[in-house]
């Protein structure tokens, strides 16, 4: 009766070991094909779409990913952000966002599609000579005009300030507003860049 015991706690022992390895083993063999459908290097920097998964984004959120070599921003603006844009426009340059620089669903005062207007997408790159302007949200920073600034981007090569849409204040080096990629939604909580997906 021993020896059965022993020969049945043995065959289990290996039939456990060989499917851990077999599966081990088909996951070493299909790895290589899951990774070649991703965009390559190359192509990413070709401009091949970037994702962007939005789900997890607090209001008041910036992330950043790499398009085309370029920084993108996608901003995820408070209700308070919102309100803020109608009361700087007299500030601005190109408020109305008639310099041809963003895709036709991004001419409004939110430079954003209208299904979702509190996320804004930008090149992070200042219209001036390049620099990459920094993400001040915070409403009455003493250093960038105390009660007037409400809030967007501060370019600290040349002095450029932008709002929460991107659009530039008047009398300052950057000549236009920051670029609105391409993108659409994929879904409710992923956006693609680089692509417009064909529609307003």
């Amino acid at each position: 009766m021993s020896t059965e015991g022993v020969d049945k706690g043995r065959r289990r022992f290996l039939t456990a070991a060989t499917t851990a390895v077999g599966a081990v083993g088909a996951g070493f063999a299909i790895a290589p094909f899951v990774i070649s459908w991703q965009p390559s290097a190359r192509a990413q920097a070709a401009g091949a779409p970037v994702e962007v998964d939005i789900s997890r984004m607090q209001p008041g959120q910036m992330v950043t990913v790499e398009w085309r070599g370029q920084p993108i921003w996608v901003v995820r603006r408070t209700e308070q952000n919102m309100n803020e844009l109608e009361r700087v426009e007299d500030g601005l340059q190109d408020p109305q966002s008639n310099v041809p620089q963003q895709p036709e669903y991004a001419k409004n005062r939110f430079r954003a599609r209208e299904q979702n207007p509190e996320y804004v997408v930008l090149v992070g790159i200042c219209t001036h000579l390049g620099c990459s302007p920094t993400y001040r949200p915070d409403i009455g920073a003493a250093d960038l005009g105390g009660s007037n600034w409400r809030g967007g981007f501060f370019c600290p090569c040349h002095g450029s300030r932008f709002d929460l849409s991107g659009r530039v204040y008047a009398n300052l080096p950057a000549p236009t507003n920051l670029v609105v990629p391409p993108y659409h939604y994929l879904s409710e909580t992923v956006i693609l860049v680089g692509e417009d997906g064909g529609a307003a």
